[in-house]
């Protein structure tokens, strides 16, 4: 199956769970304890799950809590890149406010649905989820103040074309400030194989220099990547068991290496005219 289907299908799934009652990691009730996904746990404060519906954050398939750690503020634009069952959409529209707006872009129909029926129940208006991919984002240029995205990029398999398209629709001195998995050192080309842990935010993973780079060959400055969570061994064995590999056997080679992430960059600010040729 191509890795976009594969990840389509997964996150359908999810949706389809927390729809029928269940909870998108595993399709047990909320609390169960078989639901401790060592990337997707643990990512949003008391006060913040407070403000939206409980099916918002039973979808959450996030490695971290962008809304926490991006700047956003009163009457800006927020685009959220793989926006699942609308979480930090809707938690970014209450801190923009009534005169700012929150989009957020999938491409799985059951998310989409599951999100535009946790809008009606939030009663958030300042909100639109659009349909699409983010290699192509259905935004005009420069119509976007901030991008968020959590733990999406890396299941991309063409990032350079997904920040380049961050780019496009950020206005000038627009904030990318996304959460994500990256990757210190090198791993077994295993796990790099499995399409299991690609879709599980895994396999496709940068490594953090890599990242960087890409993110400066599109166009950005000011960028910074700061851990916010480190997976040590026993984090390691639950997800390389997921994905059907040897956990016991590889998970000394990449325990410490794979950590969520806090990306932050910057598209330059437009040039001010500073000559007679430059505003003819």
């Amino acid at each position: 199956m191509e890795l976009k289907e594969k990840v389509r299908e997964k996150y359908g799934q999810a949706a389809l769970r927390v729809t029928a009652g269940g909870s998108s990691c595993c399709g047990a009730a909320p609390g169960s304890p078989g639901c401790a996904d060592p990337i997707t746990s643990n990512l949003y404060s008391a006060s913040q799950t407070g403000e939206i519906p409980t099916e918002a954050v039973l979808a959450s398939l996030g490695c971290g809590n962008p809304t926490a750690l991006a700047r956003l503020n009163p009457g800006e634009t927020v685009l959220d890149l793989g926006s699942g069952g609308g979480i930090d959409v809707l938690l970014s529209a209450r801190r923009v406010g009534p005169a700012g707006k929150a989009y957020g872009l999938d491409m799985t129909d059951e998310m989409l649905a599951l999100a535009r029926e946790n809008q009606r129940k939030a009663g958030v208006e300042n909100v639109e989820f659009l349909k699409g991919e983010i290699e192509n984002i259905p935004l005009p240029d420069n119509s976007v103040d901030v991008i968020i995205s959590n733990c999406v990029i890396n299941l991309s398999a063409d990032k350079d074309r997904v920040l380049r398209e961050a780019f496009r629709v950020l206005k000038p001195g627009g904030r990318l400030a996304v959460s994500d998995v990256v990757v210190r050192g090198a791993v077994p080309p295993e796990v790099r194989r499995s399409v299991e842990l690609w879709a599980g935010c895994i396999a496709g993973a940068l490594g953090d220099y890599e990242y960087a780079a890409k993110l400066g060959k599109a166009g950005f400055d000011s960028i910074g990547i700061e851990p916010t969570r480190v997976y040590g061994i026993e984090d390691v064995r639950q997800f390389l068991a997921g994905g059907g590999l040897d956990a016991e056997a590889i998970a000394p080679q990449v325990e410490g290496k794979f950590l969520s992430a806090f990306i932050r960059a910057v598209k330059p600010a437009a040039k001010e005219c500073c000559g007679p040729s430059c505003c003819i």
